[in-house]
C-alpha cells in the first residue's frame, strides 16, 4: 500500500481555501436562485444559506449585499441596520470626533454632535417646558465625514450599501442618515453609470435593448440603480426632505415660541396622508406635546405624551413630561406611577451600562446624566408619597385638565367636554396607529394595547373631571337661585307693606279735609270708601251719608242696636 503523500501548510492552505469557495459558490447560486423566486419563504430559506457562505468567507462582497437586500425586502430593517451600522454617517461622525469607542458602546451615543435649530433666548424660554433642547443632525457634517470616508475607501465598499441601508435608516426613523446615504448612492451609480457609458457607443444600447427583448425568461435585474428603483428611491428621498423640512420648521417655531404654529407644523407630520416610520412619529408626538403644555392644553399634551409611550416604551422625556403634568394638576396616584416607571429606567440603564435599545438609536439625555437624575427622582418619589399619606389624593384641578376658568360656564363646560370626548375616546385611541409605518410588525399588538390603556385611563380622568366641574357649577347656580328667591321675596314683602300704610294715611287725610269743606262742596271721585264705621245711633248715619253723598258705596259693619 503507497502511502499518500504529506501535503506541506501551503498546499493544506489551498486546498481548504478552494473546497471553502466551491461551497461558497454553490451556497450564493442556490440563494439566487431562492431569491429570484420572490416569495417570503424562499428568500428565509436563501438567508440560511447566506449566513452558511459568510460564515465560511465572512468579507464575501456578493453574500453580504444579497443578505442585505433579502432582509430589506422581508422588511427586516433593524437588521439590516445592525449589520451595517458602521456605515451610518451619524455614529461614523461620533466615532471620528471621540477617537475612541467604548466596549458597551454607550459612548457612541454620548458623543453625538448636534446643533440647535433656533438659538435659545431669555425671552422665549418657558419654565413649563424641560431643559433639554431640540436639535437635528447637522447635514453639511455628516456629508464631510461621509464624502471622507468615500475618498478613504473608494469602490470597495460598494455603492449598493449607501441605498440598502439608506433605506432601512428611513424605516427606522434614521432621516438624516438616510436621506445622506440615499444621496451618495444615487451619486455613486450615476457616476459610475457615466464612466461605463463613455466607453458604450450609439449601437449598443440598442443591442442591449434587443438582447433584454429576446429574454423573456432571465432573471429580473437585481441592480438597485434600476430605473423603477431609481424612481422608487428618488420618490423616497423627496418624502424625507419633506418630512425633514416640516419637522425644522415646527423646531424652530417651538424655538421662539410661537406654539400654535408648532402645533400646526407636528400636525401635518403626524396626520399626513403618507405614513412615516415609528420612530420618526415618536419623535414628533413628543415634541408637540411640549408645544401643547406651554400653551396649556393639558388634557393634549398627555395623549401625545401617551401615544409617545406606546411607539416608544423606553421614552424616558414622554414618562417625565406625563408626570409633571399629572402633578401640575395634582393627580398624585398617577403621578407617582409614571415617577417610578422612569426610576426603573434609569436603574435599568445603571445596570447595563448604556442607555436602552440598540447603538444607533438617538436619546436627548447622557449616560452620565443618570445618576444625578436618579438622586433627584428619589428625593421626589419620597415627597410624592408624603403627600399622598397625608390625604392630598382628592384635590385635583379639573378645571386645568379640561383648560377652562374657575368662572366658566355650563355651555361652555359642555362644548369643552363634547370637543375632548371626541378627540379622546378609547375607541379612536388606536387610530394614529394608521399614519405610522412600524420596522416590525410584531410591535403591532403591543402598541395597541399601550394605546388603549393610556386613553382608557386618559378619558375616565376626563369624565370624572366632567363631573366634578358641572357639580360646582350646579352648586352654584343653586345658591344663585336661592339668592335670587330669597331677594324676590325681600322686595315682595317690602311692597306689601308699604301698600298697608297708603290707606290709613289717605283715610286720615280725607277726613280732615272734608271737616274743612263746605257740606255742599261735591267729594271727587277719589275719595275713599269709609270702612270700620260702628254705628249706635241713626243721626250718626245720617250725618255719615249727608258727607258721602247717597251715590257713593257707604260699607258699614252693623251692630245689634238696643232699644
Amino acid at each position: 500500500m503507497v502511502a499518500s503523500p504529506c501535503l506541506s501548510g501551503n498546499d493544506e492552505k489551498k486546498h481548504w481555501w478552494l473546497t471553502n469557495r466551491k461551497l461558497v459558490d454553490k451556497y450564493i447560486k442556490d440563494a439566487k436562485c431562492l431569491v429570484a423566486t420572490q416569495g417570503a419563504d424562499e428568500i428565509a430559506s436563501a438567508l440560511n444559506l447566506l449566513d452558511s457562505a459568510l460564515a465560511l468567507s465572512p468579507r464575501l462582497g456578493t453574500a453580504l449585499e444579497l443578505k442585505a437586500q433579502s432582509l430589506l425586502y422581508l422588511r427586516r430593517f433593524r437588521d439590516v441596520v445592525d449589520m451595517l451600522q458602521d456605515y451610518i454617517p451619524s455614529l461614523k461622525m461620533s466615532t471620528d470626533d471621540s477617537g475612541s469607542v467604548s466596549s458597551d458602546n454607550s459612548s457612541q451615543q454620548l458623543s453625538r454632535e448636534r446643533v440647535k435649530v433656533l438659538p435659545s433666548s431669555d425671552s422665549s424660554s418657558d419654565s413649563s417646558r424641560p431643559d433639554l433642547p431640540f436639535k437635528c443632525f447637522s447635514v453639511s457634517e455628516l456629508k464631510k465625514k461621509l464624502m471622507a470616508g468615500l475618498r478613504k475607501n473608494g469602490e470597495r465598499e460598494g455603492k449598493w450599501r449607501y441605498l440598502v441601508l439608506g433605506q432601512a435608516c428611513y424605516h427606522i426613523g434614521l432621516m438624516e442618515d438616510a436621506m445622506v446615504l440615499l444621496q451618495t448612492g444615487k451619486r455613486l451609480a450615476s457616476a459610475a453609470f457615466r464612466r461605463e457609458s463613455i466607453c458604450w457607443s450609439d449601437d449598443s444600447f440598442s443591442l442591449s435593448a434587443a438582447a433584454a427583448a429576446t429574454m423573456p425568461h432571465s432573471t429580473p435585474p437585481q441592480n438597485p440603480t434600476s430605473p423603477t428603483e431609481s424612481e422608487n428611491i428618488s420618490q423616497l428621498l423627496s418624502h424625507i426632505k419633506l418630512l425633514i423640512r416640516r419637522r425644522t420648521a415646527a423646531i424652530a417655531a417651538l424655538d421662539a415660541g410661537i406654539y400654535s404654529e408648532a402645533i400646526r407644523h407636528f400636525s401635518k407630520i403626524v396626520d399626513g396622508r403618507r405614513a412615516a416610520p415609528q420612530g420618526f412619529i415618536a419623535e414628533c408626538y413628543m415634541h408637540r406635546a411640549y408645544a401643547y403644555k406651554a400653551s396649556g392644553r393639558i388634557a393634549e399634551s398627555i395623549s401625545d405624551c401617551n401615544k409617545t409611550i406606546a411607539l416608544d416604551p423606553t421614552c424616558m422625556e414622554a414618562l417625565d413630561t406625563r408626570a409633571s403634568l399629572l402633578e401640575t394638576i395634582r393627580c398624585l396616584p398617577d403621578c407617582l406611577h409614571d415617577f417610578e416607571h422612569l426610576k426603573l429606567l434609569y436603574n435599568s440603564i445603571l445596570r447595563d451600562r448604556k442607555l436602552p435599545g440598540p447603538v444607533w438609536k438617538h436619546h436627548n439625555v447622557r449616560y452620565k446624566e443618570i445618576p444625578v437624575k436618579l438622586c433627584a427622582l428619589t428625593t421626589k418619589i419620597q415627597q410624592l408619597k408624603q403627600r399622598v399619606a397625608s390625604g392630598e389624593t382628592g384635590n385635583v384641578d379639573y378645571h386645568a385638565l379640561i383648560g377652562l376658568s374657575r368662572r366658566c360656564s355650563r355651555s361652555e363646560l359642555e362644548r369643552a367636554h363634547l370637543l375632548l370626548c371626541l378627540r379622546h375616546n378609547p375607541d379612536k385611541a388606536t387610530y394614529f396607529i394608521d399614519c405610522c409605518e412600524f420596522a416590525d410588525h410584531r410591535d403591532l399588538d403591543s402598541v395597541k394595547d399601550r394605546a388603549k390603556m393610556s386613553a382608557l385611563v386618559l378619558y375616565r380622568l376626563l369624565e370624572k373631571s366632567y363631573s366634578s366641574v358641572m357639580c360646582t357649577i350646579m352648586d352654584e347656580e343653586a345658591a344663585e337661585k336661592k339668592r335670587k328667591k330669597a331677594a324676590a321675596i325681600q322686595v315682595k314683602q317690602t311692597n306689601y307693606c308699604k301698600s298697608r300704610s297708603e290707606p290709613e294715611t289717605s283715610l286720615g287725610s280725607s277726613t280732615s279735609l272734608d271737616r274743612s269743606e263746605n257740606k255742599s262742596t261735591p267729594i271727587s271721585s277719589n275719595t275713599n270708601v269709609f270702612q270700620g264705621v260702628f254705628c249706635r245711633d241713626l243721626a250718626v248715619v245720617g250725618n255719615l251719608l249727608s258727607q258721602v253723598g247717597f251715590n257713593r258705596p257707604l260699607q258699614v259693619k252693623y251692630e245689634a242696636l238696643s232699644c
